[in-house]
């Protein structure tokens, strides 16, 4: 078997990793940074990646801190299929107390099409789902989706947006509102409630997103 390809490692850990020590351990220094640093020692290693390279070159550049809202990981609306799955979360840790808004699109085979997160600051919960929701639904449309499956694990917010419970929350209400527009955008949609452990990954990016405050 060949050795792994250093280039490929460094991208991958610059993807995949939370780095969180080290963005503790340097003070300034931003979890993009490190994706950064990690993506131009891959370059120098290969400076001609191949085209089916996880993170193409024509890739548009993250947003600063300034902005909080992170894509971890997109394909370019040229490779994304017109059904995707949207997964998406919310956490609050304290509830209210610090907060973030995570979503991972999928296609039907499983293959992730985005991962995404965002810091809310100190925020309740449902807000944070709610939150989640719009981060998915924003960006699947960029992508063109034309089919598009919600799966949430907050059954308040998928009984809400089927019309079965009221929302009777002002802070809520905006945001449901957003939502219900967004949805109309898409032709064919399926709002779905699923367990935790079904949510796993869009879980991970919302606790990502307090983390390393996304």
């Amino acid at each position: 078997m060949a050795p792994p390809d250093l280039a490929d490692i460094l991208r991958h850990i610059g993807r995949e990793e939370p780095l969180t020590g080290t963005v503790r351990a340097f003070p300034g220094l931003t979890r993009e940074d490190l994706g950064r640093l990690l993506e131009a020692a891959a370059s120098q290693l290969a400076p001609n990646p191949p085209p089916s390279s996880p993170e193409p070159r024509s890739e548009p550049r993250r947003p600063s801190r300034a902005t909080p809202t992170l894509p971890v990981e997109s394909r370019s609306p040229a490779e994304v299929p017109s059904s995707l799955r949207l997964f998406s979360d919310g956490a609050a840790r304290g509830n209210p107390g610090p907060a973030g808004a995570g979503a991972v699109l999928m296609d039907a085979e499983g293959r992730v099409v985005a991962r995404l997160g965002k810091f809310l600051g100190v925020q309740t919960n449902n807000y944070a789902e709610y939150m989640g929701l719009l981060l998915g639904l924003k960006h699947a449309r960029t992508l063109g989706a034309k089919e598009l499956e919600v799966l949430a694990d907050s059954e308040l917010l998928i009984r809400q947006l089927q019309g079965r419970y009221q929302v009777k929350s002002p802070t809520l209400r905006p945001l449901y509102e957003e939502a219900v527009a967004l949805l109309k955008h898409f032709p064919r949609t399926k709002l779905t409630h699923v367990p935790r452990e079904k949510n796993k990954a869009a879980d991970e990016m919302s606790n990502r997103a307090i983390d390393e405050r996304m």
